[in-house]
């Protein structure tokens, strides 16, 4: 794969008589990826550790996660925000469900480790595929878990065209729980949301920190068969950045990691995807009502 290229990166290091100036040890390249969570993520980093003295430059839509790793691994950016089932399903290569968040975080920090990068603590919060609907749906069959779905009948389940096959797709639903009774209509992400409403399906491929969830009678059906892993966040940050870093820097992710429970991100990507308020704003505002900066 090619080196992800970032036009305009400021270096991040600079030398004096062979050991770095504190001056460049107090600067960080931060990058996110293209979507709202990410942008979120990203603006609490760096507007945190600019909170405490440190010189960020912010690389917002780096890419896709094979995209923002390489420009981690390179020396394009020195931090970034992954989710655990990611790492674990693309670079490790296991494919098969894991028995809990933690097995999942311990594979992704070994893995992390012997690639020269450090891993901080995830957050409580996983953004995962979820199966979710209507709670008159769900009251009507006696729907809790997906398992449940598979002696109601025929009935329609919509996801985005390019998860339709894959471990987690369609395909893989199917296969798992059995789901033949399962029909499918593919839609665009967020449409499902709209279609569900209507009656046009029954059930929809969403995703568990959509803000959508807060304003809408659906019911997220528990993944009982553990097919959609787990995807707790983590700051990953490149070893010989971290071990030039001051206490104050790891110890502010760490605190901020353990303050962004599902309610917490699903209300800033709210404010920022449905209320459409800037994203370093939605940041600073959650920031300063939890004395972070």
């Amino acid at each position: 794969m090619a080196a992800a290229t970032l036009s305009g990166c400021t270096s991040t290091t600079a030398s004096v008589g062979g050991a770095k100036s504190g001056a460049a040890r107090r600067r960080i390249t931060i990058g996110s990826k293209g979507f709202a969570e990410s942008w979120i993520m990203g603006e609490l980093y760096a507007q945190g550790l600019r909170a405490r003295g440190y010189q960020v430059d912010l690389k917002t839509n780096v890419g896709s996660s094979d995209i923002i790793n390489t420009a981690l691994q390179s020396g394009q950016i020195d931090i970034y925000p992954e989710y655990t089932g990611v790492i674990v399903v693309n670079w490790v290569g296991i494919d098969t469900a894991l028995g809990t968040a933690d097995e999942t975080y311990d594979i992704a920090k070994g893995w992390e480790n012997e690639h020269g990068v450090t891993t901080l603590q995830a957050t409580p919060f996983e953004n995962k595929n979820a199966v979710a609907v209507r709670k008159e749906f769900a009251d009507e069959h006696g729907l809790k878990k997906v398992s449940d779905l598979k002696g109601i009948g025929d009935f329609t389940y919509s996801t985005y065209p390019d998860n339709v096959s894959g471990a987690i797709g369609y395909e893989g639903i199917v296969d798992t729980y059995g789901l033949t009774n399962m029909k499918l209509k593919t839609l665009s992400i967020g449409l499902n949301y709209q279609a569900i409403e209507r009656g046009e399906i029954q059930a929809a491929d969403v995703f568990t920190t959509d803000p959508q969830l807060l304003r809408s009678d659906l019911v997220v059906l528990e993944d009982d068969k553990k097919l959609f892993g787990f995807q707790n966040v983590v700051p990953l940050i490149r070893d010989d950045v971290f071990n030039d870093l001051d206490e104050d820097a790891p110890e502010f992710l760490n605190r901020l990691h353990s303050l962004l429970t599902i309610d917490a991100i699903q209300a800033l990507n709210e404010a920022s995807a449905i209320n459409r308020i800037d994203p370093a704003q939605v940041a600073r505002v959650f920031l300063q009502a939890n004395g972070l900066m």
